[in-house]
């Protein structure tokens, strides 16, 4: 054998690539998208209970601080005397060891969470004179007072200092024309017996951003003591003609030894408040967020004010046993809204937790339908050489379990990179199982669908269809509606599990719906395109007619592209359909609340108050509704209504506010407005009824005194969800009746009579903070009654953590989605790229023009693109309806109704143009490619046509 030698001055010789390693460059595409899914989905299934548990943490911190901006979670409080003749004492260090017994009763599971926030006295008014006139001064001891940084002028009240200092922020400064070292006369209002002369010794800036000085905490300090306390930011005037005799009401600030000096000169019994604030962040709040942690955070909630009041004095609830320093005092009372917002909160994250987990399951689903396309490409790519080694011998397990072997260290790769990103989440605990059980699916796709096309039965017949093709794909269809249809029952009468981690029955659903969607698609929408194929054949040109007969004889081909699809625009446009429901219900609920552009609840107890809210500047009209309960009987036969509420309301005055009130229009069609003299005791009161018929009479009884209601007409629908009857309708016991009447009519009844009354305030400019001055947030609910303004209820609507956390979700979830429905959808081409390309060719060898090639391929896929969006859009938008109970939006916004959907068309309108203009991106690069590519590459003598 000779030795071969290369000429002299040639290069070096390349040796021939061997074939695995030409192979094995061929898959590398296919290995790193197997790798990349696979370290997608994994991470996501592992991650979910952490990224669950996480929402869930966001959301319950979120809402515990909302619910606290106004004013501290817990509130204790204990009345205590002046102090015993003789007795010396400091009142700021009397008061630290009690504030020291309620820390310690604090439960070890909050420690660090439930921490102390203010001490505070408030003595009753005094009064003083200034230059702008007659004051009522409010004195205030607060522990959380700004400190001296937040100060412009002056110092804060010394507390060791024997005279009686006064310090008030800047506003009331200019309000009241006070100067520096100005004395103040103090003599007996409310708190009476006291005299002497107060020394204004500073002035602070409150609210956020005191002075440059101030330090953060100031500024918290004096952000929350002026929103709980607004007189001590800015003061409010009373009116001209006021019965008080006073012009301005205020607070200012105090030292401790002034409280007891001024208590005991008037011989008061004065009250001190200790504030208790749970401030939890995410990762602790996560802890509580679950069923479970709900519970075990409602009993510490409920036993912690029992021990603090048995730390600190026993169980004396009544009388003055206990101690304070020199001063007798009361036991702890005790006061939270928390424990409210738990069981608020429950409900609303099972319902948010569903949305979520079907933004997560939508995504799995899309990501294996994902690898099936690329699966399909591969075996389609490899299929001539598997056929030959077929041929040769190799048998279909064989070749399949090489495939699986040649792909398992992808997938292992991209089973470690997911489970590496899952715990390095903070406070990770990823459930491996899911990642696993994932990343098995992702990676059998392959190994199955070479063994299947390349079994015995199909090598046999090869591409020749069978007689019972049909019915099996009949049977296929039948076998997804059913399946479909029972998870759909079962998910509604079952809902969603509570435990960690995704949902077997919720993660089936999405695949379920969509492909119920496909198999309607593909059976309804190729009758049409064979239609409009039929009608281009009668035009010229053969673009047309070509391009829409092979659309719809591919329908079925299509059924994985479509599916990724529609899964695709499903869950898009169901998570934009539910955030965008859920933040215009919360708006909605909050107009429900309000009533108008302000409303205060309980008019009725104090009309003082009532008369001074209406003289806000910005206030245009005002109107009052009332309702009681009653319990009327028929005038004819005696029996009973039922159960029912009677409004009453200024109909003519609301008609002039909201013309677009329901109840204003239905009064006033009836002639129930301003018609009449008002107060007529003697007359029928005249009311629009649910459940009656025009002339029918009803009695009611009210103090001994029988009174006649004469219904003069059925009351419309939609009264029943006027936001004007929200305040005293939202207020009460739900009744199933309403009987709705103009307060002209109501004369015969007092105002204590009625269960609930507010008065509601229009005007598009509102002063808010003179509002507020008046009624503070932290009043709500005491007998002061309750001032609620729809600006401040719309910013916590929008600011709300769980709507944040929605939102969130469904982008993250959307967005990956998306990509990788993209990448499918892009592979999926590729696969049926060749079949197109041999349809080209021929007709470009009839001289089909390059750009009717171009217009073919857009063409032929146009239908399929179209029948997506309608599928996946309409899914979208019925999934809230199929879900049924498992998905009550309502538990999210409250409200007089279920709120109405509002799909969020600008993503539904930015999804389709995206997928337009990914087909048209891909039909530009397949109409490059085949201008590169000559006829020969596409067109064999001998190939099947």
């Amino acid at each position: 054998m000779t030795r071969r030698v290369p000429p002299a001055g040639a290069g070096p010789v390349r040796r021939p690539v061997p074939v695995a390693l030409r192979e094995a460059r061929a898959e590398l595409p296919l290995l790193a998208c197997l790798m990349a899914v696979t370290a997608l989905l994994t991470a996501v299934a592992a991650a979910s209970p952490v990224l669950l548990d996480r929402f869930a943490g966001q959301a319950l911190a979120s809402r515990l601080e909302q619910e606290q901006s106004a004013e501290p979670g817990i509130r204790f409080t204990a009345e205590f005397a002046p102090a015993v003749p003789g007795a010396a004492g400091d009142l700021d260090e009397d008061l630290r060891p009690v504030t020291t017994v309620i820390g310690n009763a604090v439960p070890d599971a909050l420690d660090g969470s439930l921490v102390h926030d203010s001490t505070r006295v408030e003595l009753p008014l005094v009064r003083t004179r200034t230059a702008a006139g007659d004051v009522g001064l409010g004195l205030v001891y607060a522990s959380d007072a700004p400190g001296r940084g937040a100060y412009t002028e002056g110092r804060p009240p010394d507390p060791g200092a024997e005279a009686l200092e006064i310090a008030v922020s800047t506003r009331t400064r200019e309000a009241l024309k006070l100067r520096l070292g100005q004395q103040l006369p103090i003599e007996p209002g409310v708190l009476e017996g006291v005299h002497g002369t107060a020394a204004v010794v500073g002035f602070f800036r409150a609210g956020r951003g005191t002075t440059v000085e101030a330090t953060a905490a100031d500024s918290v300090r004096g952000d929350r003591l002026s929103r709980e306390l607004p007189q001590l930011a800015r003061p409010a005037q009373y009116p001209p003609d006021s019965d008080s005799g006073l012009d301005w009401e205020a607070r200012a600030l105090v030292a401790p030894r002034t409280v007891t000096t001024l208590q005991g000169q008037s011989d008061a019994t004065l009250t001190v408040t200790w504030g208790m604030r749970l401030d939890l962040d995410a990762r602790t709040a996560a802890r509580f967020a679950d069923d479970q942690g709900q519970a075990d955070l409602g009993r510490l909630l409920y036993q912690y004010p029992h021990d603090a009041r048995g730390d600190y004095c026993g169980d004396f609830d009544m009388g003055m046993y206990c101690q304070i320093g020199p001063h007798p005092s009361s036991g702890l009372q005790s006061s939270s809204r928390l424990p409210d917002v738990l069981t608020e909160f429950g409900p609303q994250w099972r319902q948010g937790r569903t949305v979520i987990s079907f933004a997560l399951a939508s995504l799995i689903v899309v990501g294996l339908l994902t690898t099936v396309v690329t699966a399909l490409l591969a075996v389609r790519r490899r299929l001539a050489a598997h056929r030959l080694q077929r041929a040769r011998g190799a048998s279909a397990t064989g070749l399949a379990l090489t495939r699986a072997a040649q792909t398992a260290p992808a997938a292992l790769l991209g089973l470690a990179a997911g489970l590496v990103t899952a715990r390095s989440l903070p406070d990770p605990s990823p459930a491996y199982r899911y990642g696993l059980l994932v990343a098995l699916f992702v990676w059998l796709p392959l190994p199955a669908l070479t063994w299947h096309a390349l079994r015995d039965r199909v090598t046999a017949r090869g591409h020749r269809p069978t007689q019972q093709a049909g019915g099996r794909r009949i049977v296929a269809e039948a076998t997804v509606l059913l399946l479909a249809a029972a998870g759909v029952a079962a998910l509604r009468a079952r809902g969603t599990t509570g435990d960690a981690g995704p949902d077997p029955l919720l993660a089936a659903v999405p695949a379920l719906l969509g492909l119920v969607t496909v198999v309607v698609l593909v059976r309804c929408y190729p009758p049409p395109v064979r239609l409009l194929a039929r009608w281009s054949a009668r035009r010229h040109g053969v673009v047309g007619i070509v391009a829409l007969s092979r659309a719809a004889k591919d329908a079925p081909a299509r059924a994985l592209a479509l599916l990724v699809l529609v899964v695709t625009l499903a869950g898009a446009v169901f998570g934009g359909l539910v955030a965008g429901t859920l933040a215009d219900g919360r708006r909605e609920a909050a107009a429900w609340q309000v009533g108008a552009d302000a409303s205060f609840r309980g008019a009725e107890r104090n009309p003082g108050l009532t008369d001074r809210l209406t003289r806000v500047s910005g206030v245009r009209d005002t109107v009052r509704v009332r309702q009681l309960r009653v319990d009327p009987t028929s005038g004819t036969s005696g029996e009973g209504y039922g159960i029912a509420s009677l409004v009453g309301v200024d109909g003519a005055e609301l008609r002039k506010a909201a013309p677009r009130s329901a109840a204003a229009r239905a009064l006033d069609t009836a002639g129930l407005s301003g018609r009449g003299p008002g107060g007529d005791r003697s007359r029928d009161i005249r009311v629009l009824a649910t459940d009656a018929r025009a002339g029918d009479l009803l009695g009611i009884t009210s103090h001994g005194r029988s009174l006649r209601l004469r219904v003069v007409g059925g009351l419309p629908d939609d009264v029943l969800r006027d936001p004007a009857l929200g305040p005293v309708r939202s207020t009460t016991t739900p009744r199933d009746r309403l009987l709705l009447a103009d307060n002209r009519d109501l004369g015969a009844f007092q105002g204590s009579d009625f269960e609930e009354s507010a008065l509601l305030l229009y005007g598009p400019r509102l002063d808010v903070e003179t509002l507020r001055s008046l009624v503070p947030r932290a009043a709500a609910g005491a007998a002061v009654g309750e001032l609620r303004l729809l600006a401040e209820e719309e910013a916590d609507a929008d600011a709300d953590g769980m709507v944040g956390v929605l939102r969130t979700a469904h982008t993250a979830c959307t967005a990956l989605a998306v990509l990788l429905a993209l990448l499918a959808l892009v592979l999926d081409l590729l696969l049926s790229a060749p079949e197109r390309g041999r349809t080209a060719s021929y007709l470009r060898t009839l001289g089909l023009g390059r750009h009717a090639t171009s217009a073919l391929h857009l063409v032929q896929l146009l239908p399929m693109v179209l029948a997506a969006l309608v599928g996946g859009t309409a899914l979208g938008l019925t999934l809230p309806a199929l879900l049924g109970p498992a998905l009550d939006l309502r538990e999210f916004t409250g409200g007089s109704t279920d709120p109405t959907t509002h799909p969020d068309l600008l993503l539904t309108a930015a999804l389709g143009i995206g997928l337009g203009l990914l087909v048209a991106a891909a039909v530009g690069v397949e109409t490059w490619l085949g201008r590169r590519r000559g006829l020969g590459a596409v067109l064999r003598l001998t190939e099947e046509r």
